[in-house]
């Protein structure tokens, strides 16, 4: 049955690459993916997916469904950029090989009782799409979510860190900073006080414990004392747990440059928290299989905890569903996510064999687990507990 579905993608090809590129030429930000959401949707639709946009009250997101089997495999299509650097994440292959892997699914849904949902899911960079979607109960009814992400290397068993997105706010008094500074509280050295605090704490964090922000507001004049300032902030570390330490600890640094200098401060929660992926074992030895099948060589399995990926929503997913986000090697000369180069490398020749790829291997781990009559049963009751 694998032959089928290798067929099924191969037949698309053409227009996978299209839809990649399309994308990475029009990079959306989060929440505003309408062009790249409707590009991905109608290539489904034309396929014979039934599809309901808007789905968990985001404009952005949609579920294209196909089949009507007890055993339901969803497919995670990702499509929106990065400010100023646009698809350096390369979420462009993410949506292309979900829709590869969803039409391939398709061909062979009724022959393995399966229903194929590929869910359009906005705003991972930032907003937390899925982590809302999920709470919405987008993901109800869903016994196995899988996609793949573009990076340097191959990783099957791809980890991440647990996420905290936030931002930090003072309040001072304006005055003007000749005539009569000392009548001004200066918000801005509040922010630079907490950053001083937050460097000097690094030195204390915990294994796998992050943290890294950015000045968003320093104030409007050299002339006037800034009465607002604002940070910027990730904090990450490899379970939720461990998140919630550095959280503790963050904030009192926080507090710190409001007390060093008379201002007030708030924060407040920019995306949900990401917890930590965890990769199903048994779906993730499948891909593994696969993409060995395919002439790829991935990570060995003893290195795959240490190189974690950043923070994705689809950790919340997998805390949840069982499920896989094995990142799929492009050759990008030495380039990594989030940087321009890495962008530029996502619609190359390694690039559109990674849609490929991925497609055919998330396509093939599906057979391989609603074929499996012991992993089928699995799946079927993990939905009937949740």
């Amino acid at each position: 049955m694998n032959h089928n579905v290798d067929g099924a993608v191969r037949s698309v090809e053409t227009d996978l690459i299209a839809l990649s590129h399309s994308i990475h030429s029009d990079p959306e930000l989060a929440f505003e993916e309408f062009r790249s959401s409707a590009k991905v949707s109608e290539l489904l639709g034309q396929h014979g997916f039934a599809i309901a946009r808007g789905i968990a009250d985001l404009p952005t997101a949609f579920d294209a469904t196909y089949g009507s089997g007890e055993l339901v495999i969803a497919m995670c299509a990702e499509y929106d950029a990065l400010p100023e650097i646009g698809h350096a994440c390369g979420h462009n292959i993410i949506a292309a090989a979900a829709v590869g892997a969803g039409i391939a699914l398709a061909s062979v849904a009724d022959q393995l009782g399966i229903t194929v949902r590929v869910i359009g899911t906005p705003a991972e960079e930032t907003g937390g799409g899925k982590v809302l979607m999920l709470e919405r109960g987008a993901f109800d009814g869903v016994g196995a979510a899988m996609m793949v992400h573009p990076g340097p290397i191959d990783i099957v068993g791809a980890t991440s860190l647990a996420l905290s997105d936030i931002a930090v706010n003072y309040f001072g008094r304006e005055a003007h900073a000749s005539a009569a500074p000392e009548f001004g509280l200066n918000a801005a050295d509040a922010a630079t006080l907490a950053q001083v605090a937050v460097g000097l704490l690094r030195q204390h964090l915990l294994p796998g414990q992050q943290i890294h922000g950015i000045v968003s507001d320093g104030g409007a004049a050299p002339n006037i004392v800034p009465a607002r300032s604002e940070l910027l902030y990730y904090l990450r570390a490899e379970t939720a747990e461990s998140l919630a330490n550095l959280s503790e600890r963050a904030e009192a640094c926080f507090a710190a440059g409001a007390l060093g200098t008379g201002c007030t401060h708030e924060i407040r929660t920019v995306s949900p928290t990401y917890t930590e992926l965890t990769p199903d074992p048994w779906l993730a030895d499948v891909y593994r299989e696969q993409i060995a099948d395919l002439g790829r060589v991935p990570l060995a399995l003893e290195w795959e905890r240490s190189r974690p990926l950043g923070s994705t929503d689809m950790g919340n997913v997998t805390n949840v569903i069982p499920g896989i986000h094995p990142v799929i090697g492009l050759d990008s000369a030495g380039a990594v996510t989030h940087q321009p180069e890495f962008a530029a490398a996502c619609v190359t020749e390694s690039a559109d064999r990674a849609v490929i790829d991925g497609a055919i291997a998330l396509a093939r781990t599906a057979v391989r687990v609603a074929s499996d009559p012991s992993e089928r049963a699995r799946l079927l009751e993990g939905v009937d507990r949740r």
